[in-house]
This record gives structure tokens, C-alpha cells and sequence, in this order.
């Protein structure tokens, strides 16, 4: 397939690398011109604009920082593909954003599902991503075969948005989930139980979850995890508190009441204030430890 790819950046360089590794031809666009360069180095053509990355495509991708991003392409590229089109959204947006581009799509005579991923920048190198998925059947079928070379496992979770609904309420529980466990690590510490001790217990009892077991926020227990290469690489603190956000808003309109995930985005809200936020997520307990996070 020729497929348009917009946004090269950590997770899409990956994503749209593995496309090219299984044969289709990558035409991509990023605003950056040293992500061009990284994507030419992996066999994915450059373009000038967007565009000009859609005038042959069979299917568009786009891997965008917010809803606003995918929303003035998806305007501006609606008209621009030469015939009708599978755009597939893996950004992380709004899920009001998600619908209204969908609708910009379809309205056009286009295809459109919304596919967020999980997994993070090493899962979309090795092409083990899960996708979260929002659209009709048939353009998930259509769509299946460029999924399944980026992604490990693919999850259809309703109509235009669930994609994105899944995926911030996966995240919330993440977040949440984080702070408990960093929250028990600094406790554990100061009753005088180690870290080891304590991993070794709650990684096999009812404590368990990915944050303690995957991405554990000490080091040694979990030699993989962020925290044994000072919090770098993973999934950055910025990014945590922007699902979090999208939560708090999506809870909000949907007059759902979600007290831990309002008090999760407070913390992280204050911990990328002090901190930087690139850091893996995990690195909240520094300031869980040190005391400086509003209880």
C-alpha cells in the first residue's frame, strides 16, 4: 500500500519504519526536519507538506501532539488525497477532537477510525503495540493489515471515539495505579522494608499491577523499568498528565464523578511543575519521597 504517515517523532518513526520493513511504501511529513532525516535513514520518503504525503495515498496515518493538530489536517487533507481514503488517528486526543475528525472524514467520503496505541516507544519499535480502537468493522478489516505489523494486538472498542475513550481511561488507571505504588515504596522505606522485600511480596500478592511489576519505580527489582536509568526513556511525566487531563475532561462532561483521577492529575500536575517532564512517569516517588507534592 502507499500510505501517508504525519508526525515522525519517538512513536511514529517507529511505527512508520516497521510499515516499510514489511514492504509498503511510507510517505511521511513532520514539521521537524531532523525527523525527515531520521525517517529517510529508515526507508520512509520525505515530503515537503502534508499534502503532498496524501496526494497517492491509500491510507493516512497520523501520529499528532492534540486534538487541535489532528483536526486543521484532517481539514486540510480531506480534499487533498486523490481518491477516497483510510485515515487512521493513532494520536492521543480528546475524544469530542476524535468524533469531530472522524466526521470531517467521513462527511468527505473518506474511512476513518481512531487507533491510540499503548505501549510506548519501545513497543513501537518492535512492533508490538496494543491498538485501541474506534470506527466502523469494515474500516477496522481494512485497516487490520497495517496494524498488524505495527501492533502485537488490536482491540475494536466501539464506534468513532472509543478508541480514545479506552485508551484515557486505561491511562487514568495507569496514573493512579503509580502513584499507590510509589506512595507504597516511600512508606515501606520508612517502616524500614526494603525495596526488594517489598517487590518480592506485593509482585505476587494482591499488590500486583504493571506499575509495580513492568515499571516499577525503584530500581533493581525490575532492571527494565525507567527508574534504573534515572527516570529516562519510558513514558514521560508531560505525557501521563495530558491523559489525565483528558480524562478530567471527558469525566466532566460526562458528569461522571472520578475523585482518584482528578486527585492522579493534581499530582502530576505538580510533580511536571517542579521536575522535568520528560522523565518517566515513574519518578513522581522522588517527590512522593522528598515531600514536595501537595497530599
Amino acid at each position: 500500500m502507499n500510505i501517508a504517515f504525519l508526525g515522525l517523532g519517538n512513536m511514529g518513526l517507529g511505527m512508520a519504519a516497521n510499515l516499510v520493513l514489511a514492504g509498503h511504501s511510507v510517505t511521511g511529513f513532520d514539521p521537524s526536519s531532523d525527523a525527515l532525516s531520521r525517517g529517510a535513514e529508515k526507508g520512509i520518503l520525505g515530503a515537503a507538506s502534508a499534502a503532498e504525503a496524501v496526494a497517492d495515498a491509500d491510507a493516512v496515518i497520523t501520529m499528532l501532539p492534540s486534538g487541535k493538530h489532528v483536526l486543521d489536517v484532517y481539514v486540510e487533507l480531506v480534499a487533498a488525497v486523490a481518491r477516497p481514503t483510510l485515515f487512521v488517528d493513532c494520536s492521543t486526543i480528546d475524544v469530542a477532537d476524535s468524533r469531530s475528525a472522524a466526521s470531517i472524514a467521513l462527511d468527505a467520503g473518506h474511512r476513518a477510525i481512531d487507533a491510540p496505541v499503548s505501549g510506548g516507544t519501545v513497543a513501537a519499535d518492535a512492533g508490538t503495540l496494543t491498538f485501541m480502537v474506534g470506527g466502523a468493522t469494515e474500516s477496522l478489516d481494512e485497516a487490520q493489515v497495517l496494524l498488524d505489523v505495527m501492533g502485537a494486538r488490536v482491540v475494536r472498542c466501539g464506534d468513532s471515539g472509543a478508541g480514545q475513550a479506552a485508551k484515557i481511561c486505561n491511562n487514568m488507571i495507569l496514573g493512579i495505579s503509580m502513584v499507590a505504588v510509589s506512595e507504597a515504596f516511600a512508606l515501606g522505606a520508612e517502616l524500614g522494608v526494603s525495596d526488594q522485600a517489598l517487590f518480592d511480596v506485593s509482585s505476587t500478592a494482591s499488590g500486583q499491577c504493571w506499575a509495580l511489576t513492568a515499571n516499577c519505580p525503584v530500581p533493581g527489582p525490575v532492571p527494565s523499568s525507567p527508574a534504573n536509568r534515572d527516570y529516562s526513556g519510558g513514558f514521560a511525566s508531560a505525557l501521563m498528565l495530558k491523559d489525565l487531563r483528558l480524562a478530567q475532561s471527558a469525566a466532566e462532561r460526562s458528569d461522571v464523578s472520578v475523585a482518584l483521577g482528578r486527585h492522579a492529575a493534581s499530582l502530576y500536575e505538580a510533580f511536571v511543575s517542579q521536575d522535568g517532564p520528560s522523565r518517566d512517569f515513574s519518578a513522581i516517588i522522588t517527590a512522593i519521597r522528598a515531600g514536595t507534592l501537595a497530599g
